[in-house]
C-alpha cells in the first residue's frame, strides 16, 4: 500500500503545480485583456 501512497502523493503534487500555473496564467491574461480593452475604448 505504501507504493500506492507514494504514487498518490506525486500525482497530487503534479496536479497542484498544474492548477497554480493555470490560475496564474488566467489571472495574467484577464489583466492583459482588461488593459487592452481600456486602451481600445
Amino acid at each position: 500500500m505504501s507504493g500506492f501512497d507514494i504514487v498518490m502523493v506525486i500525482a497530487i503534487i503534479l496536479f497542484a503545480r498544474l492548477g497554480v500555473r493555470l490560475v496564474s496564467r488566467y489571472i495574467r491574461m484577464k489583466k492583459d485583456n482588461n488593459g487592452s480593452d481600456n486602451k481600445e475604448k
